[in-house]
Formats: C-alpha cells, structure tokens, sequence
C-alpha cells in the first residue's frame, strides 16, 4: 500500500467511434476485485478507455502525474481524511474531475465533498448502467448528483436560508452574463446556451468562469443555488438590468424561502 508504482491499464485493443472523444479514466481503489470490474464494464463502451489503477493515495498522485486522464474514480477509503486529499488534488491538477466512491454516502459527506469540489459521488454498489452515465456527465464538466444527493443538497439549502446573509459588497452582472447565468439555472447545458446567446460554447466556458470568480461559487450547482436565493435571474431577457449580486465565500448558496427546482435541472443537466 506504500508503494508509489502505477499499474498500466493496456486496453481491449478497440478504438472509438468516429467522431466520439474518448474518456479516459484513472480507477483508485483500495480493492482489486472493484478495480477489475470498472475495467470490464468500461471495456464494454466506445468511449471510455481506463489508463491507469492505483491502489493507495500514493499511487493516485503518482497515476495522475504520469497519465493524461479525464476523470479519476476515487474511493474514499483510499486515506483517513478523504476531503483534504480531495482539496489537495484538486488544488494540484486543476483540470482532473473527481468521481467519489463512498461506500454507504451519507448527508454530511456527500456536501462535504461537493463543496470541497467533487463532479460526483457514487455508492460502491452503484449499478453499471448508471455509473458509465455518472462518468459521461462528469467528464463532461457537469456536477452528478442522484435523486437522495439532491434531495440532501436541497434541504441544506432551504436550512441555510434561514441563515442571516450578513454584509457584503454587491456585485454587477452584466447582460449577457446574466442572460448566461438565467439559462445555466434551466438546465441548458453549455451548446444550448451558446445557441441560445449566440455565440461559441467556449465563449460561454470563459463568461462562466468570471462568473464564479465574482460570486465566489465554484461549479454551476453552487451558482444556481446561489442566484436562485438572491433573484439574480428574475426578469432576465425581459428587458430588465442585470441585478446586483452579493459574493459568497465560496459555499452553496443560501435558499429562498420557497425551494425552487430548477438547481435540481441545473445540476443534472439532460438527465431528466
């Protein structure tokens, strides 16, 4: 378990298909058996490709360092303190996206670790349909919370609504970043709202980045809790000003007083 050496996934040998991105993906878990049988279900899609396994912290730094991965599938059991290792690694290699492995995910982890900075969180009895479309969405750049994880996420919301919000300094959108933000918050994923603003799923990449640095949000389930709580969309695209807003230190948003599902469409995106 010390050692820091990186088993090799070769592959099946099959290519993708035409015009497919291929995922690839880095399995770290403390269990062979596991481990093999991510290998056999992946090995059944076009598209996704395993590069590389680890089986300590260790090693999963060392996976990461040495392959060009999408998407690393991390058991949390891998060290004692899970979430720290998580903000390390991510602080680290900015570009990876985690997929958590817990093995009985409760409420407190499960934001937790959202707020730490995870795409997703999966039991490890999770069935293989459902996994390979957890990790599709999560490479994709999309947050996958399932029906009991959301439902978590939005009782915490409305339980931080009774909160006070304290002062901060309010904070402009302009426009088109709150035309941006009103369409993230429906549930559009990034191709729609570039049709929809019209221009390129890029240019919507980089709004959406100096969006989450104004508001202090990380990823689009916190910016939608968040503008949910405040109204920053209302009126959006009915010829009204952008509102003010006031940044956050980086948590999910509190809720308004009546919850609204739309963070539940903005963080599963086309999966409804």
């Amino acid at each position: 378990m010390g050692s820091t050496s990186v088993n090799i996934e070769p592959g099946d040998g099959s290519q993708p298909d035409a015009g497919k991105s291929t995922i690839r993906v880095i399995v770290a878990d403390t269990q062979a058996i596991f481990r093999a049988g991510l290998r056999k279900i992946f090995a059944l899609e076009d598209d996704i490709r395993v590069v590389g396994q680890a089986e300590s912290l260790e090693q999963t730094v060392a996976a990461i360092q040495k392959f060009s991965a999408d998407v690393v599938i991390f058991e949390a059991a891998l060290t004692p303190n899970p979430l720290d290792a998580i903000s390390d690694l991510l602080r680290q290699n900015a570009s990876i996206r985690l997929l958590v492995v817990l093995q009985e995910p409760d409420q407190e982890m499960t934001l937790d670790l959202f707020r730490r900075g995870v795409h997703g969180i999966v039991a490890r009895e999770v069935e293989p349909e459902m996994l390979v479309e957890c990790l599709r969405k999560v490479a994709q750049g999309e947050p996958w919370l399932d029906s009991r994880a959301m439902a978590w996420v939005m009782q915490a919301y409305r339980t931080q609504g009774l909160r006070p919000a304290g002062s901060r300094p309010k904070v402009s959108l302009t426009p088109k970043e709150a035309l941006i933000v009103s369409c993230v918050t429906q549930g559009m994923k990034n191709k729609e709202i570039a049709l929809r603003v019209g221009t390129t799923e890029q240019v919507v990449k980089n709004y959406l980045r100096k969006v989450y640095d104004k508001l202090g949000v990380a990823d689009r389930l916190e910016l939608a809790l968040y503008c949910l709580n405040h109204r920053v969309v209302e009126g959006v695209g009915q010829g009204k000003p952008a509102p003010s807003v006031q940044p956050t230190n980086g948590n999910a948003a509190t809720a308004p007083e009546t919850p609204n599902t739309s963070a539940a469409a903005a963080a599963s995106g086309s999966r409804s």
